[in-house]
């Protein structure tokens, strides 16, 4: 007679992880979701208490302008470094040792700081060629408002490109745990600081504890790449293969990281033009939406883009399409039926997450309805972000640009059209429409990639 005994869970857990690449990906996707869901809870906190505090009033528009341009440059320089840097980085540090992948972090990490060091002075220097023309719409107070925070914020890109850096060296060296934890700095701080200094900084407690949080931050992950064994320095070790290649990747990735973080530019300075407010309720909606999207978009490119790196440098091509037809099925058949739920309770979720002190409910009804346009773009987006890492795993970077240009001109085009039509909410329904199609222009791009692949191989055959 056979006797069944329960195995602790860290055995289970590790049997699980130990099996085929679909699992070990799945599993530090749920790592890195499980964090995540933490780090939102607080930052909804932290959202509900700001909706409390100011409700959608024009500091908070000041606040939610100064953050785009610093917020816009950390995903375009860092995201796309991280987008060349990440594959070759893995590359070499499985066929040429350890002492090439430091060389290049360290190389990569010298241009990085370079380049965020001249951007934050440029954003402080030329905010007032660009900051009138994002708020045509404000009060010369209200302007004056968004200088003082903006020239607050503008330290965060290059500590905010530092972390970038270092959570993707972590992530690399398949350490994703603290990486998607760390982020929870900044929310906690600003609670901190709005509760117990709220009347004398005012809206000045966001910009602080954005700052504070970011340094936080950074000390943690420092140490935790310290344990692993690494140093992040930066430091020459001329121009080598490895860093050309990098080199090479980086433009079109910046490129299309530039045009596709426009599109939340654009939406933001096109809310400027209508109502009071219009700024504040597209961003209280979009916190909301963005908690599904990050949820989802960060656990899985974050979890994806060491193993396909891995399977893409040893051309594994079908565990490669296999990974890719397993978990498209897997995020549609879990997301739709959430992304209905989202649409059909947008209301009661606004209402309990920020209806309180000077958030009214007529507020509520204005941003449930922009929440609902959102939502739709929820199965297209997580979906999109693992064929993006996908390609990024490839070195197609040159696709991701074009992609990009389609998708800045879309959005400009239908967020005109639909917010004559509906408004507000017009912007967010042009963002799901814009994802949309963006999922399928870039799954067609891969299809094709494998063709060619496919028809070489036999070719060579």
């Amino acid at each position: 007679m056979k006797i069944f005994q329960i195995q602790r869970p860290g055995k289970l857990w590790k049997q699980f992880t130990s099996g085929s690449i679909n699992r070990q990906i799945l599993a530090a996707a749920i790592i890195v979701a499980g964090f995540t869901i933490l780090v939102k809870v607080v930052a909804f906190f932290k959202e509900s208490i700001v909706a409390w505090k100011f409700g959608t009033s024009d500091v908070v528009d000041a606040f939610l302008i100064a953050t785009v341009v610093p917020n816009l440059i950390v995903n375009v320089i860092s995201g796309s470094l991280n987008a060349a840097f990440i594959p070759t980085y893995i590359k070499v540090q499985e066929q040429e040792g350890l002492k090439a992948s430091e060389e290049l972090l360290s190389g990569a990490h010298l241009c990085n700081l370079v380049l965020l060091t001249i951007t934050t002075l440029l954003i402080i220097v030329a905010a007032p060629l660009y900051l009138p023309w994002m708020t045509l719409g404000f009060t010369d107070e209200k302007l004056a408002l968004t200088y003082k925070l903006l020239y607050i914020i503008s330290p965060m890109v290059i500590l905010s490109g530092i972390i970038t850096l270092v959570s993707a060296v972590l992530n690399a060296g398949e350490q994703f745990a603290l990486a998607a934890l760390t982020p929870i700095m900044a929310p906690t701080v600003t609670i901190i600081l709005l509760l117990s200094f709220g009347q004398s900084l005012g809206v000045f407690a966001l910009a602080i504890g954005l700052l504070v949080g970011a340094i936080l931050e950074l000390m943690l992950l420092g140490f935790a790449l310290h344990r692993l064994g690494k140093v992040l320095r930066p430091k020459w070790f001329g121009l080598s293969p490895s860093l050309r290649q990098v080199a090479k990747q980086y433009s079109p990735a910046m490129m299309g990281s530039l045009l596709m973080c426009s599109t939340g530019l654009v939406d933001q300075s096109m809310a400027a033009m209508l109502p009071s407010g219009s700024v504040a309720a597209l961003n209280y909606a979009n916190r909301v939406s963005s908690f599904p999207l990050l949820l989802g978009g960060t656990a899985i490119s974050t979890a994806a883009i060491p193993y396909l790196s891995k399977m893409v440098a040893s051309s594994d091509w079908r565990g490669v399409h296999h990974t890719l037809r397993f978990y498209l099925k897997l995020i549609f058949l879990i997301t739709i039926p959430f992304t209905g739920l989202v649409v059909l309770l947008s209301e009661p979720i606004v209402q309990i997450l920020f209806q309180r002190g000077a958030f009214t409910a007529q507020e509520t009804h204005l941003v449930a309805q922009i929440l609902s346009a959102y939502a739709l773009q929820i199965p297209f987006y997580i979906a999109l972000i693992f064929v993006v890492k996908l390609l990024t795993s490839l070195c197609l970077n040159y696709i991701l640009m074009w992609g990009s240009v389609l998708n800045l001109l879309s959005n400009i085009a239908l967020n005109y059209l639909l917010m004559q039509w509906i408004g507000i909410p017009g912007i967010a329904l042009s963002t799901s429409c814009v994802i949309c199609f963006s999922f399928l222009f870039l799954l067609s791009a891969y299809f094709r990639y494998l063709g060619k692949i496919y028809s070489t191989s036999n070719i060579d055959n």
